[in-house]
């Protein structure tokens, strides 16, 4: 009697995967500071929601520095204390084609337009970015003369940093800006 192995599931070709559109950016004149993601996983984009995924570090990393529980606010009010403070959210990329919500599965990526940006946000003097997908990326802000930090990622994926570690390196960008 033979034994026959069933053959692996097919891997699903990048071309194949729909073109997803990211998320508007959060920005106002009030903006100083932009913190740059790569681009929305699965659960911000059902979402509509930065930061939507329940073990990603971003809400809670920003609760502690601000010292307001922004979990606890819907997301309209958050979005509101980000503009209050002078931060602003949006990602590197546009559009891209992924599979699940690593980066390293991205694409078939367009870049945001962020000299377009500027104009929305004039007071914007730097761009922080939300870990090494969106750093590589770091000539665009460089390019407009915009002082470029990389913090470390809230993803849940970056489990290396502690969160007080984070939260110190997270203060320290914001402390030079003035979203502290």
């Amino acid at each position: 009697m033979s034994r026959r192995t069933p053959p692996a599931a097919a891997a699903v070709l990048p071309a194949a995967l729909p073109l997803r559109e990211g998320l508007p950016p959060v920005v106002g004149p009030r903006t100083r500071l932009l913190v740059l993601g790569s681009f929305p996983g699965e659960a911000s984009l059902a979402a509509g929601q930065y930061y939507a995924h329940p073990r990603n570090q971003f809400w809670p990393l920003l609760s502690a520095l601000w010292g307001v529980d922004l979990r606890a606010l819907p997301y309209p009010a958050r979005l509101d204390q980000l503009c209050a403070r002078g931060l602003g959210l949006w990602d590197v990329y546009a559009r891209c084609r992924r599979a699940g919500s690593l980066d390293a599965a991205i694409t078939d990526a367009e870049l945001n337009d962020l000299a377009g940006l500027r104009r929305l946000a004039p007071g914007l003097e730097a761009v922080a970015h939300n870990g090494g997908e969106s750093a590589r990326h770091r000539g665009l802000a460089e390019g407009l003369g915009l002082a470029v930090w990389r913090l470390p990622s809230t993803s849940p994926a970056n489990a290396s940093w502690s969160f007080e570690r984070k939260r110190a390196a997270w203060q320290a960008v914001f402390d030079a800006h003035g979203v502290g």
